[in-house]
């Protein structure tokens, strides 16, 4: 017998796959989704983590010498609250709630805005940033650890986010979707992350997967850190509104961005990686 449409909402809202309602629309919490091939077991009080993840200037050959991996990590069960925040933020500064913000986006006319989300994400206990720095990607050379660029990206993926991983814990993995090859590079990086801790059963690691930026608020606000990270250490001061949210993230972290912070920095985690010198 079919249960009346309140019930099955209710059902739902006890599994944690509440429904949200977004511009006339019903969608369901990114990530809050129980998955069927989970395999740990009814009961696991393990806490689960959501970490969105983007990078800036990542290709091989885009004659960008910096590359930034980053991520912005919060408890599962805060994200409805928080992307509530960033689309009340959006209204108090005029912006429609599916208005996309990015590290491109920020200009003077919308200064505010995002110095108000750097706000936020500061004053925020439940939302960190870990930052891994490619400082100059023209000494990469990869023949001699015989790799490609591919199988190196993988490696700076683990390097990144290594840090934020705890094996009490459970991560779900959200990417932005980049070209057609984003199905196949997610299931290398799931494949390549879970070898490296050991966690052949995806008990960690629960999940990595590709989303629309434009949907996830979270996703959009590691991109802004991102760009404000890239930004410094690309020695850049075209914009004046791109360096005040840079000053305004120097100002509340205490640091510079351009210098590996303490290992287990928690609120914004920066390493700054070098290749190494081949010798002859």
């Amino acid at each position: 017998m079919r249960l009346p449409r309140r019930l099955r909402l209710l059902a739902m809202t006890r599994e944690g796959t509440a429904p949200v309602k977004s511009a006339g629309k019903t969608r369901y919490n990114i990530g809050s989704q129980k998955s069927r091939s989970q395999t740990c077991k009814e009961g696991d009080m393990n806490p689960i983590y959501n970490v969105y993840c983007d990078e800036s200037c990542h290709l091989e050959r885009d004659r960008q010498p910096v590359m930034v991996l980053g991520a912005v990590w919060c408890p599962l069960e805060k994200t409805c609250e928080i992307s509530a925040h960033i689309r009340e933020t959006k209204a108090q500064h005029g912006l429609p709630p599916g208005f996309e913000f990015k590290w491109g986006k920020v200009s003077p006319a919308k200064q505010d805005f995002y110095l108000a989300l750097l706000d936020y994400f500061f004053d925020n206990t439940d939302l960190h940033f870990r930052a891994l720095v490619v400082q100059d990607k023209s000494k990469l050379q990869h023949e001699p650890y015989k790799q490609t660029h591919d199988t190196w990206y993988y490696k700076m993926y683990f390097d990144m986010l290594k840090v934020i991983l705890d094996p009490q814990s459970r991560y779900r993995v959200y990417m932005d979707i980049k070209d057609t090859r984003s199905a196949a590079k997610i299931a290398k990086l799931h494949e390549v992350l879970c070898s490296r801790i050991y966690d052949f059963e995806y008990r960690i690691i629960e999940r990595v997967q590709t989303v629309r930026s434009h949907e996830v608020e979270i996703l959009q606000l590691a991109d802004l850190l991102i760009g404000a990270v890239s930004y410094a250490n690309r020695g850049l001061h075209e914009s004046a509104a791109k360096l005040a949210v840079v000053q305004r993230m120097i100002e509340r972290s205490g640091y510079s961005l351009t210098k590996t912070t303490l290992l287990r920095e928690n609120k914004v985690n920066l390493f700054m990686w070098q290749a190494s010198e081949i010798q002859g």
